[in-house]
């Protein structure tokens, strides 16, 4: 994309790519219209380069983000045995259901 950036504009070939690559069928005048806003991104992106970023650090997010999990606790213990009450069939400790080949 930097080579791209660097041209004084963009090629009708290059709309007609991108046209395909996001599978839009765009008439001429939608072409002309693509092709202004393109380089007027490109130009865009050019200007951003321009900023001077030494010393900034990267971020991976724009807002603070913070850990929200939690530590895994127990808190309403081995319900296993209520469970195991109302199964018609139990064996080991398990529900016992019908084997289906």
């Amino acid at each position: 994309m930097e080579a791209v950036t660097r041209q004084k504009g963009i090629s009708d070939e290059m709309v007609e790519y991108i046209g395909i690559l996001t599978k839009l069928e765009l008439s001429e005048e939608e072409r002309a219209q693509a092709k202004k806003d393109i380089g007027r991104m490109l130009a865009y992106v050019d200007k951003l380069n321009e900023l001077d970023t030494e010393g900034t650090e990267p971020m991976c997010h724009v807002l603070p983000i913070q850990n929200v999990f939690r530590e895994d606790v127990v808190s309403n213990g081995d319900e296993s045995a209520d469970l195991l009450r109302n199964a018609p069939y139990r064996r080991d400790n398990m529900f016992a259901v019908p084997r289906v080949l």
